[in-house]
């Protein structure tokens, strides 16, 4: 009894479970900015630097190695339910990227609620909001410019591509209490995919991303069971200088 110790509801838990802990898929969030993406599946990243032998005169073996770039990729895979997840995520958050105005479907306007007719995709006369129709011939979009950026508007992203950078943090904590996290800084989505067939019963959506850092997974003190109340979670965390 001389290695056990009071906690949470007067129970006793052994020294070893308070040494070693593990979080499994199940304990793990995924967070962007501060919303939990409630969709997710699973993510995963990939570290690649490049580093290249230097060969002289005279033998067979590289003299030394010179470290060069480094990148980061993953892959994202999300349930999709009654409408794109990860696009609506953003949506919600007020995500937004500078638009050709003769690009901007009504719905992807940044006062349009989101929900649309269901005739509305079968509609090959749909304006969109240059007042130009989906079906005009090249001349009609031979409009007049007077600024600069006056052919540009801010609007909803319609691709998962056109989401500006962000951030995903992992944030874990078990039953027993034990809490971890890692952050992925500057998050952006190359390729996106899905499917459905007659064999399947979840609908996935699955994305690739390269990313400008990892932050790797390491230990924080929960705050539920006051172990370590210094440590404090970094959902907030800023991408370092």
């Amino acid at each position: 009894m001389g290695n056990t110790v009071s906690t949470l509801g007067g129970a006793m838990e052994s020294e070893i479970t308070r040494s070693y802990n593990s979080l499994s898929g199940t304990d793990i969030r995924a967070v962007i900015g501060h919303t939990t993406f409630a969709e997710m599946q699973a993510i995963s990243y990939s570290i690649h630097r490049e580093k290249a032998p230097i060969y002289t005169m005279g033998s067979p073996d590289p003299r030394a190695y010179s470290r060069a770039k480094r990148g980061v990729a993953g892959s994202l895979i999300w349930v999709n339910f009654d409408r794109h997840a990860l696009l609506n995520l953003v949506r919600q958050m007020g995500g937004q990227f500078v638009a050709n105005k003769d690009d901007i479907r009504p719905e992807f306007q940044l006062d349009s609620n989101g929900f649309i007719g269901q005739t509305v995709v079968f509609d090959s006369s749909l304006t969109r909001d240059s007042g130009i129709p989906v079906n005009a011939t090249i001349n009609q979009l031979d409009t007049q410019l007077s600024s600069v950026s006056g052919f540009k508007e801010a609007a909803a992203p319609w691709y998962s591509d056109q989401i500006l950078p962000f951030d995903v943090t992992l944030a874990g904590t078990n039953e027993q209490g034990a809490a971890a996290t890692m952050k992925i800084f500057g998050v952006e989505i190359l390729n996106e995919g899905w499917e459905t067939s007659v064999d399947d019963a979840v609908n996935e959506g699955h994305a690739t991303f390269v990313a400008r850092m990892v932050e790797l997974t390491f230990s924080e003190g929960s705050r539920i069971c006051r172990r370590d109340s210094a440590r404090q979670p970094h959902l907030g965390r800023s991408v370092p200088p």
